[in-house]
């Protein structure tokens, strides 16, 4: 790790391990960083330097290197409604455990929390069962355990915007070599995805985490940020992540799914009007995708496609060949 890391870079991860729950011992901050006994002592006289409460504690092997619990705390003030909001939320990412991304968040809401008193100084007692009063239930979610290292990658590319060299395997496809410009990291039912720019065609294109079998960013590429790129133009016309074929689709829904239908909204531009006998119509201007055809399909004889002509077919088709398996 240290041939890797400049003097900046040690100082900096040096402050980042001290400021840890219990810092680091001062053996395993000149191994970790490859210092001698007078680098560190010249890192500690800087740190002091700049107002960084340091505390330097016991001798040869017993001898800690750690921050003041205080240092960088200050001004952090949420009340309960708040700190449980950040507790729930977290719960939406389960998806990612086992992830460092998952590490990551866990360690800042613990932070988070620490600083403002958490949630039993709030209270002035302690909140029991709180994991069992906010739960996010189980979707089918994408596994991403074994994508730690491409995530750290993506994120570290994301926030400098280097340039990377990727293999990416589509679903049925042979695993092909792109040069991409990352650009947005979105998550789409409980899996993470990637808006990068394809050098090769000129176009953002969108990526499935999980599909990366290599992921390399290069230091020394730097592309610019378009100033015109705007992510939520890329999914606008999505019936999810995946674009299409944009087109005007009107649907029937009769009354024994109407209701469900009405309470939730598919797509911004989505418009409902009511029909004798309970019935709706609902209409859309979105990309024709796999993504909308599937969501059709689980209507069943529920869902009749007015327009267009094209979807009409093919709804019908995927039926027909659904019931001949």
């Amino acid at each position: 790790m240290s041939d890797n890391l400049n003097k900046s870079q040690k100082f900096v991860q040096l402050l980042h391990c001290m400021q840890a729950p219990g810092g680091i011992s001062a053996e395993e901050a000149i191994e970790k960083f490859d210092l001698d006994e007078r680098t560190l002592r010249r890192y500690l006289v800087d740190l002091r330097g700049i107002a960084v409460p340091v505390i330097d504690e016991g001798r040869a092997s017993e001898r800690r290197l750690s921050l003041d619990p205080n240092f960088g705390r200050k001004g952090v003030q949420l009340n309960l409604a708040e700190l449980l909001s950040l507790h729930f939320g977290r719960k939406l990412f389960d998806f990612l455990s086992g992830t460092s991304f998952a590490v990551d968040m866990d360690d800042a809401l613990e932070r988070i929390s620490s600083w403002c008193g958490g949630p039993e100084n709030l209270l002035g007692s302690k909140i029991e069962h709180l994991d069992r009063k906010f739960i996010a239930v189980p979707e089918h979610a994408k596994d991403h355990t074994g994508d730690n290292d491409i995530i750290d990658d993506i994120l570290t590319s994301l926030i400098y915007q280097n340039q990377v060299e990727a293999l990416y395997a589509r679903v049925g496809g042979p695993a092909r070599n792109k040069v991409l410009h990352p650009y947005t990291l979105a998550h789409w039912r409980q899996g993470l995805y990637l808006f990068a720019l394809d050098v090769e065609s000129g176009r953002v294109k969108t990526y499935a985490v999980d599909r990366f079998r290599a992921f390399k960013r290069s230091r020394k590429d730097k592309f610019t940020y378009p100033d015109d790129y705007d992510p939520q133009e890329l999914v606008k016309d999505c019936f999810g992540i995946i674009g299409g074929e944009v087109k005007d689709i009107l649907l029937r829904f009769d009354r024994t799914v109407a209701p469900y239908v009405r309470e939730r909204v598919w797509h911004e531009s989505q418009k409902v009007s009511p029909l004798m006998g309970g019935e709706i119509e609902v209409s859309f201007r979105v990309g024709i995708s796999p993504e909308l055809e599937s969501w059709l399909l689980g209507f069943h004889r529920h869902v009749r496609v007015v327009e267009p002509a094209s979807l009409r077919d093919q709804i019908r088709l995927l039926h027909k060949l659904a019931a001949e398996a």
